[in-house]
This record gives structure tokens, sequence and C-alpha cells, in this order.
């Protein structure tokens, strides 16, 4: 999933009184104390290595666990994602100090056992972070989170299984429809073929994540790098590294990172989006419409990569080719500065960190 969801909660009610019969009560009992191995990982995918890592080790240890780890199509989403929410005991939701940026609020009613895991620094009282902590996404701050920092991985994980996950569930789990169970059937074999996640990896990410917080170009130049270096196959960092490199300056070497995040991930269309931009400050409009199109072709519903090819049109003076593009990019939720279309606009494109 591109970002955790936030989640309400609605307990089952207790009764008011005891019913006399002893095997009655004694089942009762037993199935409020029985305790599940069912997971789900909500996360964001500039996370995966963290979901990866933490899936790996829950599976080694006897638990059925589901996260999206090739990506399902939109409109799979209710039947794949809604579906295994509700077939499992144990909602997980990693948390980092860009997990919450741009994510939507998509409220579920769940009753599960819902555990927020702290990676990379992250802080609830973090000014950034609480700004974010709005609507649905406010009650998260409220349940027992648990940190897991990437030198203390195996540790952590102990007390998340030992502790957060050894909880009595006192509500019921609704049966996964068929096609739920293919999608979950599909997911854990895509991702029981991934290699190990190593804790260089982990790492990489720490580096990644620091970024966030970061005001000084040259700051976060140094963190992308460091990412890359210790992870060389990077494709977001070196997409993202190409906006700052693009900030301070330096045209041609935002755009080698781009290419170099394409070379590595031939399908991530934020990079298409990205070398696309690049492209058309050069005066580039034929690659850039290309890329922007790529990108489109890659994700339909990429409302961001529509804007950015209704800019390019416009430059090249098809206003209704961009016309047409720019209310597409509305319809896929894009929200414009402006309700007028931008004709030959000044925006800057794609935002440094859309990964």
């Amino acid at each position: 999933m591109d970002c955790p969801i936030a989640v309400r909660t609605h307990r089952a009610p207790r009764p008011l009184f005891l019913v006399s019969s002893s095997s009655v009560l004694s089942d009762t009992i037993l199935k409020m104390e029985r305790i599940e191995k069912t997971v789900f990982i909500s996360y964001r995918r500039t996370n995966i290595p963290w979901a990866l890592a933490i899936f790996q080790n829950l599976t080694q240890h006897g638990y059925d666990v589901f996260f999206d780890y090739n990506g399902i199509a939109r409109g799979d989403f209710e039947r794949a994602i809604l579906g295994n929410i509700t077939a499992r005991a144990h909602f997980l939701v990693l948390l980092t100090p860009s997990a919450l940026e741009r994510c939507g609020e998509p409220a579920l009613e769940s009753r599960r056992n819902i555990v927020p895991l702290m990676l990379e620094g992250f802080d609830f009282g973090s000014p950034t972070i609480a700004s974010q902590l709005t609507g649905t996404l406010s009650p998260l701050k409220a349940y027992n989170a648990l940190n897991i920092p990437s030198d203390y991985f195996e540790e952590g994980m102990v007390r998340l299984r030992s502790k957060y996950l050894s909880v009595p569930l006192d509500s019921v789990l609704h049966p996964a429809s068929l096609s739920a169970r293919q999608a979950a059937t599909e997911q854990k074999a895509a991702a029981a073929s991934a290699p190990a996640v190593v804790e260089v990896e982990l790492t990489a990410q720490q580096w990644f994540e620091r970024e966030y917080a970061a005001k000084d170009l040259d700051e976060k130049l140094r963190f992308y790098t460091n990412a890359i270096r210790l992870k060389p196959d990077y494709a977001e960092a070196f997409n993202n590294r190409g906006f700052v490199r693009y900030g301070k300056g330096d045209l041609e070497g935002a755009l080698q990172d781009f290419e170099e995040a394409i070379r590595l991930k031939p399908d991530y269309a934020s990079a298409f989006v990205s070398r696309g931009f690049a492209r058309r400050v050069k005066g580039e409009l034929r690659s850039a419409l290309q890329d922007f199109s790529e990108a489109i072709r890659l994700k339909p519903d990429y409302a961001r990569a529509f804007y950015n090819r209704s800019l390019a049109r416009s430059d090249k003076g098809d206003q209704e080719g961009a016309a047409r593009d720019f209310a597409e990019a509305v319809r896929l939720g894009y929200k414009p500065k402006s309700q007028r279309w931008p004709c030959r606009s000044n925006e800057s494109g794609p935002h440094p960190r859309y990964t």
C-alpha cells in the first residue's frame, strides 16, 4: 500500500451478565482468549525493505502475513486489501518520517489488534508528524506503539511477537472471499521469493528517511548519496537525489540520476515523470512528452503525469490536447492551485519526494 491506513476500532460489546451453563462459559472464555497468528502489514511503498523484513521474520515464526508486495491494481483494492484486513487479527502500521506525507485518509471500521511500528526515528511528538495526524489519522497516536530500530531489528521483532501479537482476540474474524484468498496467495508467493533483507538495506532506508526533516540542500544530497552508497540499486534514492541536484542548479546531474532510476527500475512511473520534467526544462519537449506518456502507460491513473503532459503539450502549442490532459489530471485527483487550466504554468512539476 502506498501509505498506512487509518483504522477506526470498534470493540464488540461485552456481556452484562454470565450464562449459568459452565460448558457455554468455558467455550466463550476459550474463544475470547484465542491467540491468532494472522497479520496484515500496511506500509508506504518506499518503505518496502522494512515491510519485507517484517514479513520474512513473522513468516519464519509461523504467522500468516499479508502485505501488498507487487502492487494491487486500484480496481482490485476492495477485493484484495479490505478482504484481507477483515480476515486477519493483527494490523501493523509501518510509520517512518515520510510515511504520512500526502497520505490519504480512508477510514476502515475494524475490530483488530492495531500496532503502529515506529521506524527510522519516527516520533509522534515531531511538529511535522503532529501536523499530519488529523482526521481519521489522529487515533494512531493513541495506540500502544512499538519502536523497532534497524540495529536492534531482531530484538524488536521478538518483543513484537511475544508482547504485541500475543494478545487474546475478542472480536469476530470475517472469512476472506475466494478472490481475497487468491490475492493473498499471490502476494505471499511473490514476497516469499524475494531475497532476505539484510541490515545494510534498513540502514540505507534510515539515510533515505533522514532527508525528510532536512532543510539544507547539501545535507539532503549527503543523505541520499549515503543511501545510494549502501544500496547501489536504490532507484527511489536516485530519483529523489535528482530533484535535490535540480534544486542546486545541476540540471545535468539531475538528469543522470533520473535516468539511473529508470535503468534500475524500468517500470518506475515516477522516474519517467521526473525525467520528463527535467527534459521539459531543457526545452526537449518531444522527449518530455514521451516520458510523460510512458509514465501514463505504466500507471494509467497517474494524475501528476497527466498534469505534466498537459504543460508540455501547451508548450508545443497543442492547447486542445493540453486541456484534455489537465481535465483528466483533475478527474484523477490532482488539485491545481487555480481552477483555471494553467497555460504555460511556471509550477515546478513533480514534488521532490514524489516516489
